[in-house]
């Protein structure tokens, strides 16, 4: 870490919790985001702001300009642009540091298998219940810690399943793949601007924790947030028995 590095990252390494190591342990990472929408946008920044070394980002859109209300790594001037490479200019503008993989492609299960296993974290921030449980299928196969969030008109979610841990439930033991849910969509039901924000800047605090050591994760909790009334309510989760995915036992 050279003088420019003390003081680009002097914030956290003032704070015990991080230091100069955990820093490091920031700067060697390798986070997977897959979404560069609304959740997608604030996550990437502030992962790339705080120096993790190397970001992918997976979506296959381009920016529109009904994206502009919420999706604040993108700018009119880039309207039709893929937006990975509108999240990695926005991420070379804050730091140039940071090493961008932007894959402008469908996340299937193939390329999860093989991006996933690069990973040291999982950032889920896209809008499909078939693209979330492959993301976290290839989590529980390659034991990736998942940091998974969720917003739609007022209500947001965020929950971490991390298979490094024997008591972690997975995304499956919460969200069965074999149960029936309405699939709802930004483009027909709304959304509330700074709820994104809200959620996927929970969602790059709770990688940056995972990344550095720092806290306590929220492995084994969903938070859910009501924005009307601005009342976070959180829950315990566990594992299911029998689940299809991680087979609901601790290991």
């Amino acid at each position: 870490m050279d003088d420019d590095d003390l003081l680009r990252y002097s914030r956290h390494i003032l704070l015990n919790e991080i230091g100069i190591e955990g820093q490091e342990r920031i700067s060697a990472a390798h986070a997977l985001i897959i979404g560069a929408g609304g959740l997608g946008s604030p996550v990437a920044l502030y992962l790339g702001s705080a120096g993790v070394g190397h970001i992918t980002v997976v979506d296959h859109d381009t920016v529109d300009m009904t994206n502009l209300q919420r999706q604040v790594a993108h700018t009119l001037a880039r309207v039709g642009q893929p937006k990975v490479h509108s999240i990695a200019a926005a991420i070379e503008a804050i730091n140039p540091q940071v090493k961008v993989t932007a894959l402008q492609q469908r996340a299937d299960a193939a390329l999860l298998d093989a991006l996933v296993a690069q990973a040291d974290v999982v950032l889920d921030c896209c809008d499909n219940f078939a693209t979330r449980h492959a993301i976290n299928a290839a989590c529980v196969t390659h034991r990736k810690p998942l940091v998974s969030g969720a917003a739609i008109r007022f209500d947001g979610q965020i929950a971490v399943y991390d298979p490094r841990d024997p008591l972690s439930p997975c995304y499956a033991c919460v969200f069965p793949p074999e149960a029936t849910f309405e699939e709802t969509r930004c483009a027909t039901m709304g959304v509330f601007a700074p709820l994104v924000g809200i959620i996927g800047s929970m969602q790059a605090a709770e990688a940056l924790k995972l990344i550095s050591g720092a806290g306590q994760p929220l492995t084994g909790r969903l938070v859910m947030l009501d924005g009307r009334a601005m009342e976070f309510t959180q829950m315990h989760v566990v594992k299911q028995s029998g689940c299809p995915v991680c087979g609901g036992s601790p290991s």
